[in-house]
């Protein structure tokens, strides 16, 4: 038995850190194969595979499967159909569809035209959808029967070509809105399936954009980041060494796929093992082991709230009988880590830490319960772990006026040195399509005068085994009684409520207090209620008490995006305001060791004033 499978079944135990540094320079190694100005796409690796993986399934959807060669077939009528109707290499196209398999025949369609493709969020319409054709220049946008509705809420989109694909689960029953070309369909079904001539993209390299993935957007409009054939290619390298993944595994896909995770951890491992994608629309709590056992799924990229969904469910018999060997994701709580084993078994977890528009990150290789990843050596890694003053927003500076690294358990922001080579790939920041978005993430004279850093926004802390554990974003750490608080791990620590779905912590502004006081927003599974008293004891049981929440409001909802992140900036405007909340609210109140129904003697016999507004 492997190191790898004893760590599988021991979720904690630490490792000897040469181990680990073995697995991680495999990783290193398989991350450089691909070079900056090799002329290698995308669409080229497809195409390989479709050749000598033609019959095997490549897509899995509502049981039907599709074969690499029938995915590349219809790849081709769109890529012949897009040129015909204009597109050349070096153009941007939208692409606004949910998770199906004309998703990804329209995607590598478009590749093999070497046309830039901008997933577009189908959660958005109005402004925010505007925002997202405006800010990636698309040409042209491909939309999906099934997201016509947000064409429909939204008066002002910019006058691009908009090409209808059919969804025979979703028909569309009214007029087609304004600029929605209705005979696209026809004109794809009688284009020729035969191959596209890889000569219109031959002079695309490497390391050009083949993707704009927007950021997640819980604060304001979210950017569009770039993503380069190398680095998505790259990626899938990577984690097929690191999953040990090959053709006979079968890989779950239930995130959205215009979110990065989906599109390019689970896409480009699959294919570059020759392996199977079982397509989900969304996500579903009833239907997720069923799919697991009926199509033999062998790994799943999760997001922590996902797993938290199906721990929260009733015991069923037969629960550790299934084919899921290992996971990847982020978001995994070390509570929630050692559940999931205790209940499923002993699957291999790899918890790790980045970014869409990263250009470090982490990975735990070691099934080390909680952490997001492990730096054996800090001298072999781009990363970097800064001092950060949460009290005043800012980076400590040494005599020198440089930033300082954190010392072991220190919080401090995590922050990637960007390499600026032509002939390497790793550690390049390939920034947004704004450039002064990009120019704000850059971090200068950093350690030395004339270096550059990627500023992360994220906080992490190092144990003295190399372990790092995600602490919160800067901006949710805020300071309450000259205390620093973690709005994460106060969610961690009150994540264990009976009958809670969900809680989301954040910072409120008080009168008269510096710092923020703690609010937590919770969300109760159906047909519980929220138990003041408990709560109050939780808190006492896990917290320090200038952490536990001062407010509390029962929410009726929870305000996520499309990839189960909380939102938080419109809960910390409204704060703890009884006119802009309309959710029941508590304060906490020592006198009854409980949390008291709001009102204006409970707020001042807590020694508070009513909220005046602010903003987040």
């Amino acid at each position: 038995m492997s190191s790898i499978q004893n760590a599988n079944l021991m979720p904690g135990v630490v490792v000897p850190r040469e181990q680990t540094q073995a697995l991680l320079d495999q990783r290193a190694a398989a991350s450089a194969q691909i070079k900056p100005r090799d002329h290698y796409t995308l669409a080229d690796r497809f195409e390989e595979q479709a050749r000598t993986q033609g019959e095997r399934p490549f897509l899995i959807y509502a049981g039907q499967p599709y074969s690499y060669a029938r995915v590349d077939a219809r790849a081709n009528q769109m890529a012949h159909t897009f040129y015909a109707k204009g597109l050349r290499a070096g153009d941007v196209c939208a692409l606004l569809m949910e998770n199906r398999p004309e998703f990804f025949c329209t995607w590598f369609g478009l590749v093999k035209l070497g046309v830039v493709v901008a997933f577009i969020n189908t959660q958005v319409n109005g402004r925010a959808l505007q925002h997202a054709l405006e800010t990636t220049a698309a040409k042209a946008v491909v939309v999906g029967e099934e997201c016509l509705a947000n064409l429909q809420a939204s008066d002002e989109l910019p006058a691009l070509s908009y090409w209808l694909v059919p969804d025979a689960e979703n028909p569309w029953n009214a007029a087609l809105p304004k600029g929605v070309d209705g005979h696209f369909a026809a004109r794809l079904d009688s284009a020729p399936a035969s191959a596209f001539p890889r000569d219109m993209r031959a002079g695309i390299e490497a390391q050009a954009p083949t993707l704009l993935i927007f950021t997640s957007g819980t604060t304001g409009l979210p950017k569009a980041a770039r993503y380069s054939h190398m680095r998505w290619l790259s990626s899938g390298d990577v984690m097929e060494v690191t999953l040990k993944a090959t053709c006979e595994d079968v890989f779950y896909c239930c995130l959205p796929l215009y979110h990065g995770a989906a599109a390019t951890s689970v896409t480009s491992t699959a294919l570059r093992a020759g392996a199977s994608i079982v397509v989900r629309r969304k996500f579903s709590v009833r239907e997720f082991w069923k799919d697991v056992r009926q199509q033999r799924i062998s790994v799943f990229q999760y997001i922590g709230e996902i797993c938290r969904y199906l721990l929260n469910q009733p015991l069923v018999e037969g629960e550790r009988e299934h084919s899921l060997r290992c996971m990847l994701g982020a978001g995994l709580t070390p509570e929630s880590w050692q559940r999931w084993v205790e209940r499923f078994g002993p699957i291999q977890i790899f918890e790790g830490w980045g970014a869409t528009e990263a250009n470090a990150n982490l990975i735990n290789v070691d099934n080390y319960a909680g952490s997001c990843g492990r730096v054996p050596d800090w001298s072999r890694t781009n990363l970097r772990l800064v001092r950060y003053d949460v009290e005043n927003d800012c980076h400590p500076r040494d005599a020198q006026g440089f930033y300082q690294l954190c010392e072991v358990g220190e919080v401090g922001e995590a922050m990637g040195f960007i390499v600026d080579h032509p002939d390497i790939g790793g550690g390049r920041f390939e920034g947004y399509t704004s450039a002064e978005a990009s120019e704000g993430k850059i971090r200068r004279n950093v350690f030395r005068q004339g270096d550059a850093y990627w500023s992360s926004g994220d906080l992490l802390r190092e144990d003295r085994d190399g372990y790092c554990y995600f602490v919160d974003r800067i901006g949710d750490t805020f300071r309450w009684k000259s205390e620093n608080v973690s709005t994460q791990e106060v969610a961690d620590a009150l994540g264990d409520l009976p009958g809670l779905e969900l809680i989301n912590i954040y910072g409120v502004q008080v009168p008269g207090h510096e710092g923020r006081a703690g609010m937590a927003a919770v969300l109760m599974q159906a047909g519980q209620c929220f138990d003041p008293e408990a709560f109050y004891a939780l808190t006492e049981q896990s917290l320090p008490r200038y952490a536990a929440p001062v407010f509390v409001r029962v929410s009726a909802a929870a305000d996520l995006t499309s990839t189960f992140k909380l939102r938080k900036v419109d809960l910390q405007r409204q704060g703890y305001c009884p006119e802009a909340c309309q959710d029941p609210l508590y304060i906490r109140d020592e006198h009854t060791r409980s949390y008291q129904p709001y009102s204006p003697e409970v707020l001042q016999r807590a020694g508070l004033q009513p909220f005046a507004g602010g903003a987040a």
